[in-house]
């Protein structure tokens, strides 16, 4: 799963560079991911992600109980 949020899916984005003249070349909006190493009270463990800057936030908001059933579906890495 390389370059993709475990969480929220985002992957990257397909689009152009454009110069001043209008020239078009492809280009790759990558996501912001960061590997975070997050306790999980529900699992009672740490657990290593890859996440987006996004879910990051909406970890921080939300608690980690959306993280916890979002590994147990998915079956991402835990330690």
């Amino acid at each position: 799963m390389a370059r993709q949020c475990e969480l929220s899916g985002t992957k990257p984005m397909y689009g152009h560079n454009v110069s001043h003249a209008n020239n078009r070349t492809k280009r790759r909006f990558l996501p912001n991911l960061q590997k975070k190493r997050i306790w999980v009270q529900e699992l009672n463990k740490f657990v290593t992600v890859k996440l987006s800057a996004k879910a990051l936030k909406t970890i921080a908001k939300n608690g980690t109980a959306e993280l916890a059933s979002a590994i147990v579906h998915k079956k991402a890495h835990v330690h």
